[in-house]
């Protein structure tokens, strides 16, 4: 089942792998009975293709299976597919092997027999995190270039130098900018060009969370903290010990976690819920947010004395419209990134649609950029990629008439609403899905709407 009919069902897809085919059997109808969509694999190679082909929005894989293991399954996605959720399972393995697993990335871990409401509370938190890292930028880094961050262009530099002077220093860092500009790619150099490389980088999105759990995934808790907590676990912090923490959206935290953060920062220390002492943790912390976080101290929504806390440094990252002459070098990385993704040979661009592509301000910014060269991929019409690939019209360029400009900017405006309305179609009418699709924020999506004189059908 691919993405597109689990949207149109209105059902997050989920792909369910394991060796025994009770568990996958058991596990797979009490998802779908909670309204779910799933596939099953048996193998680790069974369901990486099922992952090409299907792009599911989350996975859980058992992490003891013969041949490819849940560990070698989570490496492999996390390296195709970065913005997917794993959640391991385990019955045989220890819980030291599942924490070692969530230093790896994986998003977390459920042992078996597993409790339905656990199964249940972790999936939805996992499908949260999907849907804000899609709306995000997200992908590997760029091998060949400084920081592994694409780009030229005079803000691009202005951060890689930024990163470059950082990344050594222990300081704490808050990077900056709109919604798919690329931040946690920022995050990601920082961290890989400094002494806590070997060491986990553990991110966690602040708003994807229901407030109620974010304390618990931040600071652990102990066995019988609260209703559900069979048994303890780390939180965040204790998974990054001696490497480094990246909050994204730090913005969202409620209040009273706000607090309880200000004191780890402030000493080193950490309680987990229902403690009787606290642990010794030794993190580096980076945070990102879309939002002026001094406008939110002024309104009260953000302390002040945690934002001097975490701006010790500031790196602002520009929006793709300020930096359109890194449009052709992306384009370039986003074709050879999508082309191995989806197991298709590279399409060659040509120059007019480099032209149209330029002419476009990009509000979705460079994740935007990439979920259009992914469309153009897949919907090819010959060899090379056109503008009408992209659905976009060819312009002369800057120096174009004012008729040619408006004309085009009216064929932009009508490419959209085709682009717009067919991902609603697919997805029901779901805003939230439809967006996640055209690679823009919820918000954004309906700023569209309305700028376009659009309304979707009610679910």
């Amino acid at each position: 089942m691919t993405r597109g009919a689990s949207g149109a069902a209105g059902k997050p897809h989920i792909l369910v792998v394991d060796d025994e085919p009770n568990v996958r059997k058991v596990l797979g109808a009490m998802l779908e009975q909670a309204g779910y969509l799933t596939t099953r694999a048996a193998t680790g190679d069974e369901a990486l293709g099922l992952v090409r082909a299907q792009d599911p929005d989350l996975v859980i894989t058992d992490l003891k299976m013969p041949g490819m293991d849940g560990l070698d399954l989570l490496r492999r996605l996390k390296e195709g597919f970065p913005e997917i959720p794993v959640i391991l399972l385990t019955a045989h393995g220890t819980v030291e092997a599942a924490v070692e697993a969530m230093k790896q990335g994986a998003l977390d871990f459920l042992a078996k027999p597993f409790d339905k409401t656990r199964v249940l509370e972790i999936v939805a938190k996992g499908l949260g995190q999907a849907e804000r890292a899609r709306a995000e930028f997200q992908g590997p880094l760029a091998g060949g270039a400084p920081c592994g961050i694409v780009g030229q262009t005079p803000g691009i530099e202005a951060v890689r130098r930024l990163i470059e002077r950082v990344a050594p220093s222990p300081s704490t860092v808050l990077i900056t900018g709109e919604t798919g500009t690329g931040k946690e790619l920022v995050a990601e150099a920082l961290h890989r060009l400094s002494p806590r490389a070997p060491a986990p980088f553990i991110k966690i999105n602040c708003g994807a969370l229901p407030e109620a759990l974010v304390e618990a995934e931040l600071f652990g808790h102990e066995r019988g903290a609260f209703t559900g907590a069979a048994q303890a676990r780390p939180g965040r912090f204790e998974l990054a010990h001696g490497g480094t923490l990246f909050l994204d959206e730090i913005g969202e935290l409620p209040p009273a976690v706000q607090v309880k953060l200000l004191r780890v920062l402030q000493d080193g220390m950490v309680d987990r819920i229902g403690a009787s002492q606290p642990r010794q943790v030794d993190v580096r912390l980076l945070a990102a947010t879309h939002r002026d976080l001094q406008a939110e101290v002024e309104r009260g929504r953000f302390r002040q004395d945690l934002l001097f806390r975490i701006r010790v440094i500031e790196i602002p990252v520009p929006p793709m419209r300020e930096r359109l002459d890194d449009l052709p070098l992306l384009v370039e990385f986003f074709l050879d990134k999508q082309a191995r993704r989806l197991g298709t040979a590279r399409p060659p661009i040509g120059a007019e649609a480099l032209s149209a592509l330029r002419a476009r301000t990009w509000p979705g910014n460079v994740r935007e950029l990439e979920n259009a060269v992914e469309r153009a991929i897949l919907l090819a019409r010959g060899p090379a990629l056109g503008s009408e690939d992209f659905g976009l019209e060819a312009t002369a360029g800057a120096a174009a008439p004012a008729g040619l400009k408006t004309a085009s900017r009216q064929a932009a405006a009508t490419a959209e609403r085709r682009l717009i309305r067919a991902a609603l179609e697919a997805t029901g009418g779901n805003v939230t899905r439809a967006a996640s699709r055209l690679g823009l924020s919820r918000r954004g999506l309906q700023l569209k709407l309305k700028d376009l004189g659009l309304r979707p059908d009610p679910v």
